[in-house]
């Protein structure tokens, strides 16, 4: 537990940005009314350097993973040469919003349905903070990233050279989380979120007449039953203690007018979601032999292609016990979930988690009853910005100290 002297040494970030409080939440909510699908974040990107250059960071570079912003700022000492990374994500939502705020998106079938608009918002608070304040020794890194939601975008900034030219010693991101009540994060070591594989399973049979049945190979029926084999594979192949899920969200089969025609084919699409390697791999091996077998027990032949799109975002202990640390010197230990349960969503923070070490938290923002994420009613609670951009500008203060 910290001393209240401690206590009141570290609020001062919040104290400090609170002043501007008005003014994040008014930029916070152009971003809303101005969404911007992956790589396609133009005026988000804009917005940002403008922002930057009026907080007066020291460096701003664009065009990392092609729509990408890094900022710097140095600390009032650079003895250490080391630095630290904060991510916020930028993109929104191919989704129809059905608020009616005056801040609703401007552009029909876009919104900000995760608050990436409210993440960006909290570190552009952490970077006004950081330089008009400057208390740390190094330098801090402010990663602007595209295309979170499923482009892969900090693997596009990554391939871009993004911690060959900024070398951070590890870096930070944090999400909103409506399920969690304003004034707490949540963290845990290890799991936060899962992996992301996509899975298609092409079926092929032998088209026919609906009356003539047995003439044919009803790659229809073999779907059916690919659709329930494959849930016996986290039943009966995953360890109890091990999560994995199995997902087939989709089929295409056949011509809704032609209702006596059996169709030559089928596909099944769908999702994977797992922790660990090795589950990932099984449960791969699994729906290859399973569907293989199934269609083939029907005269019928099944290929699938699994597709690993985003790995599991795994924090690294040193840095998830010291953002814990950082979290609780804000707002008290009672308030800090260091053992989040993990969820079965993705998040490509995973990419850089995976070269640099690092952590993921969550910021909460709703509680009981709160509009949950990617669902056309939500949008980020603007109380929370000073107390998130808070939490980054600390993150830098006390993993970059002054020398006392």
């Amino acid at each position: 537990m910290l001393a209240p002297a401690a206590r009141l040494a570290h609020a001062r970030p919040f104290a400090h940005i609170a002043q501007f409080h008005p003014e994040l939440t008014a930029f916070r909510r152009d971003l809303h009314a101005h969404p911007e699908l992956g790589f396609e974040e133009v005026y988000t990107a804009a917005r940002v350097q403008e922002a930057l250059r009026l907080c007066g960071v020291d460096e701003i570079h664009t065009g990392i993973g092609k729509t990408g912003v890094v900022g710097l700022v140095r600390g009032r000492a650079n003895t250490s040469n080391r630095m630290i990374g904060l991510r916020a994500d930028m993109d929104a939502l191919t989704m129809a919003e059905s608020n009616d705020f005056p801040w609703k998106s401007t552009r029909n079938g876009m919104m900000h349905g995760c608050g990436h608009d409210g993440h960006v918002t909290m570190l552009i608070g952490a970077a006004r903070y950081l330089a008009e304040t400057r208390n740390f020794d190094g330098t801090a890194v402010l990663i602007f990233q595209p295309g979170e939601e499923g482009f892969a975008g900090a693997k596009a900034m990554i391939e871009d050279g993004l911690f060959q030219r900024w070398p951070v010693e590890s870096v930070y991101a944090m999400h909103n989380w409506p399920g969690l009540k304003p004034g707490c994060f949540g963290i845990r070591h290890h799991a936060m979120m899962a992996s992301a594989d996509r899975v298609t399973i092409e079926i092929t049979g032998k088209g026919g007449h609906g009356a003539h049945a047995y003439l044919a190979v009803d790659p229809v029926l073999v779907a059916g039953h690919i659709i329930t084999a494959v849930q016996s594979i986290v039943s009966r192949n995953v360890k109890p203690v091990d999560g994995a899920v199995i997902s087939l969200c989709a089929m295409q089969a056949g011509d809704l007018h032609a209702m006596s025609v059996i169709p030559g084919k089928a596909t099944l699409v769908g999702t994977v979601r797992t922790f660990r390697p090795e589950v990932q791999d099984m449960v791969e091996r699994r729906l290859k032999e399973l569907c293989s077998a199934v269609a083939l027990g029907f005269g019928a032949s099944a290929t699938v292609q699994y597709e690993r799109i985003y790995p599991a975002t795994i924090n690294t202990a040193r840095e998830t016990e010291f953002a814990g640390d950082v979290a609780e010197s804000l707002v008290g230990p009672e308030n800090v979930v260091r053992d989040m349960e993990p969820s079965m969503g993705a998040e490509d923070f995973s990419f850089m988690l995976q070269v640099r070490p690092g952590a993921y938290l969550r910021i909460g923002q709703g509680g009981e009853g709160s509009c949950m994420l990617h669902m056309t009613r939500y949008d980020f609670n603007d109380e929370i910005l000073p107390l998130g951009s808070a939490l980054h500008a600390s993150l830098v203060e006390q993993g970059l100290p002054l020398a006392t």
